[in-house]
């Protein structure tokens, strides 16, 4: 029950900092180049949640191991 918890905050955080990340795109069209673009998304601290998400998603993931014969043990044919 944590797990799948921390799965779905992680991909609350992972929406909100991609929602962000493609906001900040129009500062190009104001005369930022692709360095300072990138150089201000590193700083910005809601744009740093899309990595925290994955991360997030990724652990809660990985962490729940399921063996291919316990599931063919409770199986019925």
């Amino acid at each position: 029950m944590f797990g799948c918890f921390i799965f779905l905050l992680g991909i609350l955080f992972c929406s909100i900092g991609l929602s962000f990340c493609i906001l900040y795109l129009n500062l190009l069209t104001m005369g930022y180049s692709f360095l300072d673009l990138v150089h201000f998304i590193i700083r910005r601290g809601e744009c740093n949640l899309f990595i925290l998400g994955i991360l997030m998603m990724f652990l809660a993931w990985k962490g729940k191991k399921i063996h291919e014969l316990l599931l063919r043990c409770f199986t019925k044919f």
